[in-house]
């Protein structure tokens, strides 16, 4: 409120003392406690009074309610929050075995969808007969355009220079 320091109240001090003199000074000084204690009074019941009358207009539930309104947890930022820190941590390139929950979690259902899927292709047959027919692909000789000779799939240079 007001920027009075230290010497400022000493030279008043001493100008009162000159002026009131030692005899009338406590009598002022009395004088002017009930006069601040008066004033703070009527202060704290204006301010009373203001807010009893905020209270029977609403302000306050209406700054409530924008203060609500607001809110990052009512307005579901918590969760977006949430999100955006854990995909800043998420480190992709880490394996599931390296400690992460999540990770852990996906590896068990790859694996789990790899056996049921060997499984299936088990039961069926089809494995063995893809199987089978990629060895026979393998396997096969490969006519060559332009010689009409027919010569394995993979050939090495000393395959070559032989046949």
């Amino acid at each position: 409120m007001f920027d009075i320091g230290m010497t400022e109240l000493l030279v008043i001090g001493i100008v009162a003392l000159i002026v009131v003199g030692p005899k009338d000074l406590p009598g002022m000084f009395r004088t002017l406690g009930r006069f601040t204690a008066k004033i703070k009074g009527m202060a704290r019941e204006f301010q009373r009074a203001m807010d009893d009358a905020a209270d029977d207009a609403g302000v306050k539930d209406v700054a409530k309610d924008l203060r609500d309104a607001t809110s990052s947890k009512k307005m579901g930022l918590d969760r977006l929050n949430d999100a955006a820190s854990k995909f800043e941590k998420w480190e992709p390139g880490k394996s599931a075995k390296s400690g992460s929950a999540a990770g852990s979690e996906t590896a068990k259902l790859s694996e789990e969808r790899a056996e049921s899927s060997a499984r299936i292709l088990e039961a069926t047959g089809r494995a063995a007969s893809e199987r089978k027919a990629r060895e026979a692909q393998a396997a096969a000789p490969v006519k060559t355009a332009g010689t009409g000779a027919d010569t394995p799939l993979s050939t090495t240079s000393s395959d070559k220079e032989q046949g």
